[in-house]
């Protein structure tokens, strides 16, 4: 299982899956799942390995649930991911066909992603700027700053330096980015006179 476990983080680590098609409403391009299909093929004889996909309906009530399982394997050992999807019935101008077939293109996608380490959030040039939730998710893993951190900064601001310097690498409470703006006026103040 180890070398099964290596050659799946050598294929991680190396594949490359392009975003071929592109949304006109969204103005974005994405990844499809053939997108990863096609670029997961030079690896799976050059390790001896396979990829596939299973699909299995796992509920049918409240919504139509379906569970999609992508496996990497050499004959002997396997390692699965999986990734769940509902199944729109409400959707409309799609026939019913055309909702479990979206349903499940989606499904095989994001297996197929979880399985090899594809993160398909926006990229970084797409010229959009980052959700809220990224922005909230960026300033909680900031550290907190300390008091040796917060009497420095407060030097750093009486010297010249920045307040938002400080407030993009710490998090600040309401009275410490207070204290830090009251020390850069005073500053202000001093210079001016």
């Amino acid at each position: 299982m180890k070398e099964l476990n290596q050659k799946l983080a050598v294929v991680q680590t190396e594949l490359k899956a392009k975003k071929s098609s592109y949304n006109s409403f969204g103005k974005y391009y994405f990844r499809k799942s053939e997108d990863i299909l096609e670029a997961i093929k030079p690896f799976l004889v050059k390790h001896g390995v396979t990829v596939t996909i299973n699909e299995e309906m796992i509920s049918t009530d409240p919504v139509p649930t379906m569970q999609s399982t992508a496996t990497f394997s050499d004959g002997k050992d396997a390692i699965h991911a999986t990734a769940l999807v509902g199944v729109d019935l409400n959707q409309k101008g799609m026939q019913t066909s055309q909702q479990f077939g979206a349903a499940s293109t989606y499904g095989k996608k994001y297996a197929l992603g979880n399985l090899l380490l594809i993160d398909d959030t926006e990229d970084a040039d797409s010229g959009k700027k980052p959700s809220a939730a990224v922005d909230k998710i960026k300033q909680a893993a900031k550290p907190r700053i300390t008091a040796a951190q917060m009497k420095k900064a407060i030097e750093y601001v009486a010297a010249g330096g920045e307040v938002d310097a400080i407030k993009s690498k710490y998090q600040l409470t309401v009275v410490e980015e207070q204290n830090l703006l009251l020390e850069n006026e005073k500053r202000k103040d001093t210079t001016k006179a």
